[in-house]
């Protein structure tokens, strides 16, 4: 049995026969850029320790290690309702997966970009979701949530919560940024506040997010309010890696599971 893992939960997300956490870069067996919770198996690491910090996890879950499945993210509005393994040649390419089967953990890598995870207590459907500023603006939140009624959970009752993700203050973005959103929604303004560089801002991405779930008619989220960029110690960031210099960077796994 490994040892427990430092994770972060969210009380919105505990219910009976869920299990759920939003893992740090804390526990596992990575070494260098990539300690030591690597969950990515599309970074340079080494295969068999990003294996071994999956199978960490899985345990953690209550879950087998086949039976944790993380898809090939594309940063895309896809989702896709699964109910039993794949091979690891298999893996889908989607941001989104949904479950209403017990015994089987969903989820979703990030270093910046949103981790988020979804569940009905009540129909007990659970699902996770990668939602960068792509995946969001294109919609893979509401496909989620679609996907996760068809699956037979309420609207009512879907309760999400958004992970460790890069918040307003570390996400500088360039004047194209700015103009995308706004060109699809002059509301979209709000999420955007000045930098010091001209012709740039600040992006709020967890607010965008907030804003979009709100929008799908989600009653009931929760923003975990932790900046990936800011917080080196606990967690992995795209943006940091690329600040520094570095050569490849770690992700960070976020997972839900009925059990």
């Amino acid at each position: 049995m490994s040892a427990q893992l430092p994770v972060v939960r969210s009380h919105l997300l505990e219910a009976k026969g869920i299990a759920h956490a939003f893992f740090t870069r804390q526990g596992g067996v990575s070494t260098g850029i990539y300690a030591s919770l690597n969950g990515g198996a599309g970074s340079r690491d080494d295969a068999d320790a990003v294996a071994e910090n999956k199978r960490r996890m899985a345990v953690q879950l209550g879950v087998q290690p086949q039976r944790f499945l993380v898809p090939y993210q594309i940063h895309s509005a896809t989702a896709l309702a699964v109910d039993g393994p794949w091979p690891d040649a298999q893996r889908p390419r989607c941001d989104g997966l949904v479950t209403a089967t017990k015994d089987l953990a969903l989820g979703v890598t990030g270093a910046d970009c949103g981790i988020l995870l979804f569940c009905d207590p009540q129909a007990k459907v659970v699902a996770a979701a990668h939602a960068g500023w792509k995946g969001a603006f294109d919609g893979v939140l509401e496909a989620t949530l679609a996907k996760m009624r068809e699956a037979g959970a309420r609207q009512s009752d879907i309760r999400v919560v958004l992970g460790p993700t890069i918040a307003a203050a570390s996400y500088e973005v360039g004047p194209e940024f700015v103009s995308r959103f706004e060109a699809a929604d002059r509301a979209n303004t709000r999420f955007f506040a000045p930098s010091a560089r001209d012709g740039h801002a600040m992006f709020d991405l967890p607010a965008y997010i907030g804003a979009r779930l709100a929008k799908a008619g989600v009653e009931k989220f929760e923003n975990l309010n932790l900046d990936t960029y800011a917080d080196a110690e606990r967690f992995f960031s795209y943006r940091r890696t690329t600040h520094r210099n570095e050569p490849d960077y770690g992700r960070l796994i976020a997972a839900i599971a009925l059990v």
